[in-house]
């Protein structure tokens, strides 16, 4: 059992909720991406999303897109995430961690490489936003020989046919996009998210989380009452760029933790009323 699924696993027995934040790699420019990691990791989260830049990240928004430029102009490279990840590794042998972006990098390194030095480094899956499920089949293959989980992407106007196919070849969890739209939007009705999550937890048994749109405790509470967890991306990166003269690992922490501790407070609510 890898990382990804023991996680699961133990938040279900806990009767609690994944939190997941997401940072790209090599942003803020001038801090320590692994220490950073690892203080999200002391504020509550439990499983690591770390953004791998790309010149034209698509699916974000101008916040993690700024972050992939800013990231880039540091020249930074797969390769380079690969080994933030294995130094994380050093301090850190549970919290999983899932590289996030996109194919061009992956398939310029060869797919069975990347797998391998992935694992290599300890990473437990991927998701690579702009890979279909019906592409799948060159990728994943790879990715499940090194022990990675392919993570896929659903949208709100996601169709059965694709959940069916995104079924067959996801692993770890499924990331549920909240919005049409892009990263950081935040026009969430959060009663259709809980609609549309007990609609797909009638096709895929992975658990599912939610991501675009949730910027502050109450939201990703009232989301972990319905979904296994939540992802929350670029309103933690843009807490860090306003963050002043603050540390970021600082920042980080006080971000995350009250958003940790309304989840928990909010499973605990439904344990009781259960």
């Amino acid at each position: 059992m890898n990382r990804l699924d023991a996680t699961f696993d133990q938040l279900k027995r806990d009767r609690r909720k994944a939190l997941v934040p997401y940072v790209t790699a090599g942003d803020p420019a001038g801090d320590d991406t692994v220490a950073l990691l690892h203080a999200l990791v002391e504020a509550g989260a439990d499983v690591l999303e770390l953004g791998v830049p790309f010149s034209d990240p698509m699916a974000d928004g101008p916040t993690v897109a700024l972050a992939c430029e800013r990231a880039l102009a540091k020249g930074l490279r797969l390769i380079d995430v690969l080994q933030i990840v294995g130094r994380f590794r050093e301090r850190d042998t549970q919290t999983p961690i899932v590289l996030m972006g996109y194919l061009n990098p992956i398939e310029s390194m060869g797919y069975s490489r990347f797998a391998k030095a992935a694992a290599a480094a300890g990473v437990d899956g991927v998701l690579i936003v702009d890979l279909t499920p019906e592409e799948a089949p060159d990728v994943t293959p790879d990715l499940r020989e090194a022990g990675l989980a392919p993570i896929f992407l659903a949208a709100p106007n996601t169709q059965e046919p694709r959940m069916r196919a995104i079924a067959q070849e996801a692993a770890g969890y499924l990331y549920y996009v909240s919005l049409k739209g892009v990263t950081g939007s935040n026009r969430l009705d959060t009663d259709e998210v809980a609609k549309r999550v007990r609609q797909l937890k009638a096709h895929i048994s992975l658990p599912i989380l939610v991501g675009f749109g949730i910027r502050d405790a109450d939201t990703a509470a009232i989301v972990a009452d319905t979904a296994d967890g939540v992802v929350i991306g670029s309103a933690l990166i843009q807490a860090l760029v306003d963050r002043g003269e603050r540390p970021a690992v600082d920042v980080a922490r006080n971000f995350l933790a009250p958003i940790r501790a309304a989840m928990d407070a909010g499973a605990q609510t439904s344990g009781n009323a259960a």
